[in-house]
């Protein structure tokens, strides 16, 4: 899959049976949201960056842009958990600014 991280990289190919399942899994909970797929994208952006799992902020970037997100709608995403994490999750905005910025690259 073209722009994951390594580390998920590394977990399709070593764990294809468990990656697989994980898909399932990842996309019978998208087809249950009663989210629009643009605001699911962006939202999985908040919460990634609450969590620091800033590795995963690139390719969700690209996704929430090629669906119609703003570059302020990413940098709201991403500060979103301020009040609930504090400034964990400002580590994530340069990754999520990066990815936002990058030319002729699509997931």
């Amino acid at each position: 899959m073209e722009g994951v991280s390594d580390s998920f990289s590394c977990f399709f190919k070593e764990a294809p049976a468990q990656a697989g399942a994980w898909m399932e899994a990842v996309q019978k909970l998208s087809g249950a949201s009663a989210l629009d797929r643009k605001t699911e994208c962006i939202a999985y952006v908040a919460v990634l960056a609450a969590v620091g799992l800033v590795s995963g902020i690139p390719f969700h970037v690209k996704e929430a842009k090629s669906l119609g997100a703003t570059r302020d709608e990413i940098i709201s995403a991403v500060l979103l958990s301020l009040p609930a994490v504090g400034n964990k999750c400002v580590a994530a905005l340069p990754a999520a600014l990066e990815a936002f910025d990058a030319k002729g690259e699509r997931c």
